[in-house]
């Protein structure tokens, strides 16, 4: 893997601000935009899988870069949790829940790809250099 000197760099980092605008998406258009407490909640889980990914790269050390990685994988699987209560309240129709849940598993399976080239590579990260 190349050496990158920033977390916008990223390809996990660009798909987790899609997820992120699409999720945007629709608390905006449609009637999620009511439901204030799930609202809020898909709002901020789906925001913390790319901050957390940013974070964790910022530290500057494969150990806490991990360790954020996998808080990032955990908001998206809380992401994934609270689509399918918007899904069940009717907020979002199946094709949009699909889609959404898709992008998720993939965003989940990419950051289990990640952490798991990190703790293999011999590299500490950037501050140990």
């Amino acid at each position: 893997m190349a050496h990158y000197n920033s977390f916008e760099d990223l390809e996990i980092y660009k798909q987790s601000i899609i997820f992120c605008d699409e999720v945007w998406n629709i608390i905006i258009n449609t009637s999620l935009s009511k439901d204030y407490k799930l609202r809020e909640q898909l709002n901020g889980s789906s925001g913390s899988v790319m901050d957390n990914i940013s974070e964790g790269f910022g530290r500057g050390g494969n150990k806490e870069f991990i360790m954020f990685l996998g808080f990032s994988r955990g908001s998206c699987c809380e992401s994934k949790s609270q689509l399918l209560r918007c899904y069940r309240r009717k907020h979002i129709d199946k094709d949009t829940y699909q889609k959404l849940n898709s992008q998720a598993e993939e965003l989940i399976n990419q950051l289990s790809k990640f952490i798991n080239y990190l703790k293999s590579s011999k590299r500490k990260g950037s501050k140990f250099d």
